[in-house]
Parts: C-alpha cells; sequence; structure tokens
C-alpha cells in the first residue's frame, strides 16, 4: 500500500555524500532538510583527485559538464626519482567508463560549490550553522532537536557529518578513526606549465611527494611523511616547514615551492583508517561516507566512495514507496550496507597497505599489482 504522506529525510552534514544523497533524493520527489554545522558550508581546501568511479556518480547528479569544465582530466600517472627524473609512467584504468576520464583533478573547493548549487536547486532545505543535539526514535519516525532551539520530525535521518560524527556516537556505534602513522601536508598552488598528470616521486625526506593539476592554472601538492604531534608544530610555521621537506625535490617542486609562502593555505592533517564493520544504521538513522569508513589518501578514492554510497542508498530509498514500516526500512537499509560493506572495505584495507609498506621499509612489495586488481575490481559499477 502506497504511504499517502510525503516521505521526509532529514540528512546531517553537507559534505560530498551528504550533498550527493539530497539532490538525489529530491529527484525522487522525497522532501529533505540537510543541515551543515559551519556556516561557510565548508568551502575549503586544497584539491581533490577523482577518478572514473567517482565520475559516474557526478554525472548522475547532473553536474558533470561543470566539473569537467572546472577541472583538468588526465589519464596516467607518473613515478618519479627524487631528483624529478620520470622512470615510468603508468596508464590509469577508466574506472567510470569508457566515456568519462580516468581523472579529473579539482579544486576542492570548486567541487563543493558545484554541490552547492546542486543541492539549493534541487529545493531541498538547507541549514547552515545548525547541528542536531538529540535525535529521539519511535516507531513511526525521528524527531530532530537542533542546536537553535527548534526540531523536526523525519521518517529517516541519514548522517554525512564526516570522520568524527558526532551521530555515528549518538547512535551507539562505538568505531572511531584511528591514525594510520602517516601525515600529508597539502598546499594549492600556481599550475608549472610541465605538470599535465599526477607524478609521485618516492624517497627522499619524505615517503611521497606529489602533485596534481586541478585546472589549467593551479595545481595541489603534497608531501607525506610520519605523522608528528601537531602541537609541536606551529601553525605560523607552516609554509616554512612545506618548503623545507620540499627542497631536496627536482622536476617541477622548485618551482611549486617558491609559491608556497602563505602558511594559511597550507594544511597538515593526519591519515586516519575507518570501517565501520557491522550494521550502518540504529533504527532510522543510517551513516554515509567517512561517518561510516575513511582511508589514506593513497588510493585517491576517498571522496568516490562516499559519493557511491549516496548513490546506492538513494537508489534504494528512492524505489520503496513507503517507509512506514520500520521492518521494511531495517531491511532496505540492511541491503544498503550489504551492497557497500565488501568495495569499502577492498579500498580501505588496500589504501592502508600501500602505506604501510612504506611505514615498513618493505621494498619488494607489489605496489602495482595492489592498485591493479583494486581499481580493476572498482570498474564494476557498486
Amino acid at each position: 500500500m502506497t504511504d499517502p504522506r510525503p516521505r521526509t529525510v532529514l540528512v546531517i552534514g553537507g559534505g560530498a555524500s551528504g550533498n550527493a544523497v539530497t539532490v538525489l533524493l529530491r529527484r525522487a520527489g522525497i522532501a529533505v532538510d540537510l543541515i551543515e554545522a559551519k556556516p561557510d558550508w565548508n568551502v575549503l581546501g586544497s584539491g581533490i583527485t577523482l577518478q572514473g568511479n567517482a565520475l559516474r556518480v557526478l554525472r548522475e547528479l547532473g553536474v558533470w559538464d561543470k566539473v569537467q569544465e572546472s577541472g583538468y582530466a588526465f589519464d596516467s600517472v607518473g613515478l618519479a626519482a627524487p631528483d624529478g627524473h620520470v622512470f615510468h609512467v603508468q596508464q590509469d584504468i577508466r574506472t567510470g567508463g569508457e566515456d568519462l576520464p580516468a581523472t579529473i583533478g579539482m579544486q576542492r573547493p570548486r567541487l563543493q560549490e558545484i554541490l552547492c548549487e546542486a543541492v539549493r536547486a534541487s529545493g531541498a532545505m538547507v541549514r547552515l550553522g545548525t547541528t542536531a543535539d538529540e535525535l529521539v526514535q519511535d516507531e513511526t519516525g525521528v524527531t530532530a532537536r537542533f542546536s537553535d532551539g527548534s526540531e523536526g520530525r523525519y521518517d529517516l535521518v541519514i548522517a554525512a557529518d564526516g570522520l568524527n560524527s558526532l551521530t555515528r556516537a549518538m547512535i551507539g556505534i562505538g568505531e572511531k578513526p584511528e591514525p594510520t602513522g602517516m601525515a600529508i601536508w597539502r598546499v594549492a598552488a600556481p599550475r608549472p606549465a610541465s605538470v599535465e598528470r599526477t607524478d609521485l616521486a618516492f624517497g627522499g625526506p619524505c615517503y611521497i611527494a606529489g602533485y596534481c593539476p586541478t585546472s589549467e592554472n593551479t595545481i595541489y601538492a603534497y608531501l607525506v611523511e610520519a605523522n608528528r604531534d601537531r602541537a609541536s608544530i606551529d601553525p605560523a610555521t607552516y609554509a616554512d616547514e612545506m618548503r623545507r621537506l620540499a627542497a631536496p625535490y627536482g622536476g617541477a617542486w622548485p618551482e611549486i615551492a617558491a609559491s608556497i609562502t602563505d602558511p594559511a593555505k597550507v594544511n597538515y592533517t593526519w591519515f586516519d583508517r575507518l570501517l565501520v564493520e557491522g550494521s550502518w544504521h540504529r533504527g532510522r538513522v543510517v551513516l554515509v561516507g567517512d561517518a561510516a569508513h575513511a582511508c589514506p589518501p593513497t588510493l585517491a578514492q576517498g571522496a568516490a566512495m562516499s559519493l557511491e554510497d549516496a548513490s546506492v542508498l538513494a537508489e534504494l530509498l528512492s524505489a520503496e514507496e513507503s517507509w512506514n514500516s520500520l521492518d521494511s526500512l531495517d531491511d532496505l537499509l540492511t541491503r544498503y550496507h550489504e551492497r557497500r560493506i565488501d568495495r569499502v572495505r577492498m579500498v580501505v584495507e588496500a589504501s592502508v597497505q600501500l602505506g604501510q609498506w612504506q611505514l615498513d621499509g618493505v621494498r619488494d612489495a607489489d605496489v602495482p599489482g595492489l592498485i591493479g586488481r583494486t581499481m580493476s575490481a572498482l570498474k564494476e559499477t557498486p
């Protein structure tokens, strides 16, 4: 029997997965309220690498043309010595199909702007600078009490509030992110004319020195090292520290390093891993994206996994006419977890393994084999 009431969803978190699931649910005629803790809607960051399976979801969202116009497409990755000599160029697997590039680099703020525009155009109700302080569930729905003193009633709550999700803890899922032992320095910079793809240098003072073109005029550059106590690094020295680490590297690095002058534009972050192995929902509250899983960017699949979550969950929710029965909703959300867990586990474990081999100094590790097997598997639609 068809439910006569409009279905209502609260999405907590306006990052990639929250924005994507909002757009897709609105397309199915489902009423969506999206709340985001940050008043600026989190339009920050340096760059992001989007591989084909992420682009496939962005096309589903209807934003592919803007992404293609704003980013920088390429189909290979170069492996280099610390002095900048490129000793191998590997063709990337087109995980989104042959009609999409293997990879697009983008400025992260521009991708967020595109997704935010799509959310606004979808007709969703958006409230910025707002958090859900309490979720009270019963047989027929969820009452959310918000930080501004208001409350709302929903059939389903989707927690897309990231790695340190407060909602995850609120509903009793105890897993927390764990550091892997590595950290990354990131910065946006002007694009040297020689940079037309990602090049990765291994060795030198860092585990990895890499860069990715993000537009015709920009790149983001990154240096991966063993993690340090963040309190021991004065943020005012971030630019100096990143230039110091970059100094031994050749190729495009001298030009990149010369542009690293503003410490406020340098980001220092530890690598974390997270995988909620059991069910990703409790009653009428379900996790997506980094709230359920996160991995080091060694495979550049974090955003792709989050976007795929949104696509699969929206597909299942849009096909189900009634969410009145908690049993039927539980079955639907269980199917969502079953569709996602093996694929996500493969990516998390491979991403962590690639970093662990470097931490352990394993010189004969089958890095190309692991990457090739993983990316080949990701060609299959989720």
